[in-house]
């Protein structure tokens, strides 16, 4: 049983009934599983408000409710009959991240967690943490947009940054599994609900910023979309940081953590030069020299100058954790990312690649970055979300424009959208730049199209899905993974 005042001691709250010194069985944020003397936390969500059936909580035996607004008359009712304590909060999103870490016994208080915010570079700059972190012995677990990783334990994700109950659960199977540190991806969403109250980060990482994940569900406007990013920096021991990006300052406004910071510019304290394309066939890849706190030459398996800034961050982590620098040259130089420029090995004379980007920012990087390589054609296939905002459908048709020599429109996520609804719009993005394009709803057929049409030395990218293996149409997720179909493609292609 767990005392009341316990688990709400870190809390502001007031007692609406009962009273705050009994006990409870367990915690529960899901009405279909309330259990006899159980603390029931009402969340109210974009579709759903557990407040609506309180009463049915109350019914199936809760002891004690984390309210944030007035209940039912019938609900009330049915409070003071069976002597259910209601407690008041202003947050119950809030008060639930505290309520978790009390549940689970302060886990992450025994763990140093590195969180990782920005708006691309998180997942890539998690798994070179990791691997590295590893390769120097340090027994790493990794929560991200991908997967979770406890040990040989592979879970895979839901949202980038789990609910504050589920991650709190997370942390406390990593600590009994042994695991020291926790890298994990912090996403905007994350922050704005909450979910990593509770505990102090060991580390806060910011990768880069520019405008994304704004519109219905997500956030109101730029300026809230950053000062979300800028919470991590009150909520960490010690900042690591982008020198070079433009929204710096804001981001670590008010921060109360100690900061360093990595880049291109010599005045950070760890700062890079003498970049070399490294073009070797089936896998371009980056040279550079690292100077400050760790002095070598890197080697990274990835092109472009972000995959340089994750590779800088990485290092800057791993020094924090004084790894040598023999031991970060070796596991970044062979470290690669689900999704995230894979390059898939294939009998034609031309690349493919696979890579997440599925906004404007990261498919200008990526493409800017390919053209480097002086491929003969660069393609891109990408389709955009349903359920988001236009303006990403937008900005993606006109990079794809702008820096593919064929751009073919497909399918994403179309969700509840109708899929010709959102090609229409990437349309409107790519028809100003004059750039070439086809349009093929169909994901699968529209990759059949670009092998079947590859010519020799051509880059092609397959972006924005990237680690997923899914596509969600009304509702439902139909299996795709794009690894598998390029696979499929081949082989029937060969028996032609």
């Amino acid at each position: 049983m767990f005392s009341i005042e316990y688990l709400m001691e870190k809390l502001d709250y007031s007692i609406i009934l009962g009273s705050p010194s009994g006990s409870v069985s367990e915690v529960v944020i899901d009405s279909r599983k309330v259990s006899k003397y159980c603390l029931f936390i009402c969340i109210e969500g974009f579709k759903f408000d557990a407040h609506s059936v309180a009463a049915d909580v109350i019914a199936a035996g809760a002891s004690a409710l984390v309210i944030g607004k007035d209940l039912s008359e019938e609900a009330m009712d049915l409070a003071r009959k069976n002597n259910v304590t209601l407690i008041r909060v202003d947050d119950t999103r809030y008060a639930m991240a505290f309520i978790s870490a009390a549940f689970y016994g302060h886990p992450a208080d025994s763990l140093k967690v590195i969180g990782i915010t920005g708006t691309k570079g998180k997942t890539t700059t998690s798994y070179l943490v990791k691997n590295a972190l590893e390769e120097a012995g340090v027994k790493t677990g990794l929560i991200g947009s991908i997967e979770t990783i406890i040990g040989d334990e592979h879970i895979p994700s839901i949202n980038t940054t789990p609910e504050s109950f589920l991650l709190q659960s997370y942390f406390k199977r990593m600590l009994d599994a042994g695991i020291t540190t926790v890298v994990m991806e912090v996403a905007s969403q994350g922050l704005k609900l909450h979910r990593t109250q509770g505990f102090t980060f060991e580390l806060g990482i910011f990768t880069n910023l520019e405008p994304d994940h704004i519109g219905p569900n997500e956030h109101e406007s730029f300026e809230e979309y950053i000062e979300c990013k800028s919470r991590l920096f009150r909520q960490c021991r010690y900042g690591i940081v982008n020198a070079d990006d433009p929204h710096l300052l804001k981001v670590i406004k008010d921060h109360t953590c100690q900061v360093y910071t990595y880049g291109f510019n010599k005045d950070a304290d760890l700062w890079a030069d003498d970049l070399e394309l490294i073009k070797t066939p089936g896998q371009p890849g980056l040279e550079f020299d690292v100077h400050g706190d760790v002095n070598t030459r890197l080697f990274i398996p990835t092109p472009g100058i972000f995959g340089a800034y994750n590779a800088l961050c990485a290092t800057s982590i791993c020094h924090y954790f004084g790894i040598a620098d023999d031991i970060i040259k070796d596991a970044l130089s062979k470290a690669h990312v689900k999704g995230r420029t894979e390059i898939l090995k294939t009998p034609y004379p031309f690349t493919i690649m696979i890579d997440y980007a599925h906004n404007a920012m990261a498919l200008e990087s990526l493409l800017k970055a390919l053209r480097e390589y002086n491929p003969k054609r660069l393609i891109v296939l990408f389709g955009c979300g349903g359920n988001r905002s236009k303006d990403r459908r937008y900005g993606m048709g006109e990079v794809a424009g702008k820096y593919a020599d064929l751009s073919v429109i497909t399918s994403d996520n179309p969700r509840d959208e109708d899929p010709q609804s959102i090609i229409d719009d990437i349309k409107e993005g790519i028809k100003p730049t004059g750039g070439k394009y086809v349009e093929i709803i169909n994901r699968r057929e529209a990759i059949r199209y670009v092998i079947e049409n590859g010519k020799r030395n051509d880059m092609i990218v397959l972006a924005g899905k990237g680690h997923e293996d899914y596509q969600e149409i009304k509702g439902v997720k139909y299996p795709m993974d794009e690894r598998v179909i390029v696979k499929e493609i081949i082989s029937q292609l060969e028996d032609q």
